[in-house]
């Protein structure tokens, strides 16, 4: 039988109480051992120790709700006895105190990092996405920061618990109505839609629930389809343009036949009925018995042709193939070989990510994260081909590009720099180490970028002297 609510959380409260003092009762227990530990039993330096907790911001994290199936178990039926409790909370104080430090200091990038980059061109804006404050924010098209200024003050922000605004990554402005769409990859497994207008703590206008990794949006407007690559997962979802809510999307292009890997960018290509996405390389292979997959974000059972979870993965297939560029029908589904692929050498690809197509000059743009370029190729590349130029180099201030936009309208190309804080615009057929034409940035020129994401674990290298941080 299911415990009543309030129980179950009075239970979750002792239980988490019992492993804060095991642990307390463990460090506190070596102090005897080095006569240097202060007195709340901090270990030496290599050893897990609580330092202090500093609170979420505003936009902070969730936290998973736990609770034991039955309180029959052995841990939560020894929990409900009175001695427990008060040996529980006694072992937790020290702990506790603990907690109540203020860090010594804290690494942390105070300013926007822009991901992602796309041009309201009817009117005349820039709308850009922050993965380290968890913003949007939208700017005059022609600002231009000096370079004696800190930072350009944005016309707009959305940001704030409301918005569901964390690690947006993926951006599309609607050509007519101005709405914007951004998609988050990690922490909330949701595509919020904003109207041109909004600002600050919102609500979305809409939103629609994604696979947990989704990172590329495109939309084809004359079909009314909206694309999504699933970077974990490898694979591309559609879904109608004006889907929401939990909707099942309408294909699915997954399978190991596919060669999609780590895939990131996506573009359309409408003169040819042609989609280009650009692949990390990283893979695993997946069980064909599909099923179901129920994950994070509010997925359901049974959902159609909902892409494989993580959880499906078979153990030891992980691998990792050269970044690349695969091509395919505008409406392939399914396992589906790529038309063509543009890997290879030459090709100077390393973890590209946003994409776009110029349909009049027959030209592929690629951000090349780790390249630290803009990558232009042939549309009809094929193979170990070299791009037809490179823009590059210390006066273009290119720097971990993550986003890449092509306004045809005013003949520019726009990107995105994760690693510099800046957002940089050049001619469209701009090449070599050209310097931009205007600059748009979020902190000071002698701030460097420090590109922490989502960090989940941090431990100390004591022979080096160095802060490890998987990111």
């Amino acid at each position: 039988m299911a415990q009543p609510s309030h129980l179950r959380r009075e239970i979750m409260l002792i239980a988490i109480l019992a492993v804060i003092g095991v642990i307390a009762g463990f460090v506190l227990s070596s102090g005897d051992r080095n006569e240097t530990h202060s007195v709340l039993g901090r270990r030496p330096t290599g050893y897990p120790q609580l330092v202090s907790i500093e609170p979420l911001p505003p936009s902070g994290g969730e936290m998973c709700q736990w609770a034991p199936a039955s309180a029959s178990t052995t841990l939560a039926a020894a929990l409900q006895q009175p001695s427990a409790r008060a040996a529980v909370q006694s072992s937790g104080l020290a702990s506790a105190e603990a907690a109540k430090r203020a860090p010594v200091r804290v690494i942390r990038d105070p300013y926007s990092a822009y991901s992602s980059v796309a041009v309201d061109v009817q009117h005349n804006e820039v709308v850009l996405t922050d993965e380290s404050l968890f913003n949007i924010l939208i700017y005059d098209r022609l600002e231009n920061t000096p370079p004696a200024a800190a930072m350009s003050e944005p016309k707009r922000m959305i940001g704030g618990e409301k918005t569901k605004v964390e690690f947006q990554c993926g951006l599309y402005i609607d050509p007519v109505s101005g709405d914007i769409y951004a998609v988050n990859n990690d922490t909330v497994d949701t595509l919020v839609i904003f109207d041109r207008q909004a600002k600050g703590d919102v609500l979305p206008t809409r939103e629609l629930v994604t696979p947990h990794g989704t990172f590329g949006i495109m939309v084809d407007e004359r079909n009314q389809e909206l694309f999504l690559t699933v970077q974990h997962d490898s694979a591309v979802v559609v879904y109608r343009k004006m889907a929401e809510g939990d909707e099942a999307p309408i294909r699915l292009l997954q399978g190991d036949h596919t060669l999609l890997a780590d895939p990131h960018g996506i573009a359309l290509d409408t003169k040819n009925d042609l989609i280009f996405v650009t692949n990390h390389g990283s893979v695993h292979q997946v069980r064909a018995d599909s099923g179901s997959a129920s994950g994070r974000g509010g997925r359901k059972e049974g959902k159609a042709n909902w892409p494989l979870n993580r959880d499906r993965a078979v153990p030891g297939t992980g691998r990792i193939l050269p970044s690349s560029i695969t091509v395919y029908s505008r409406n392939a589904s399914g396992d589906t070989a790529p038309l063509r692929i543009i890997q290879g050498p030459q090709t100077q690809l390393n973890w590209p990510s946003g994409i776009a197509i110029d349909p009049e000059r027959g030209e592929l743009f690629v951000a090349n994260d780790a390249g630290d370029s803009i990558l232009v190729f042939s549309a009809s590349a094929s193979g170990d081909a070299a791009p037809l130029r490179v823009l590059k180099g210390p006066k273009s201030l290119i720097k971990n590009p993550t986003g890449v936009y092509l306004d045809l309208t005013n003949d520019e190309l726009w990107v995105s720099n994760f690693g510099n804080h800046t957002a940089t615009v050049y001619k469209r057929t701009a090449s070599g180490d050209t310097a931009p034409l205007r600059v748009i940035r979020s902190a000071p020129l002698d701030k460097p970028a420090l590109m922490i994401g989502n960090p989940g674990a941090v431990a100390y290298d004591s022979n080096r002297e160095e802060i490890l941080v998987p990111n």
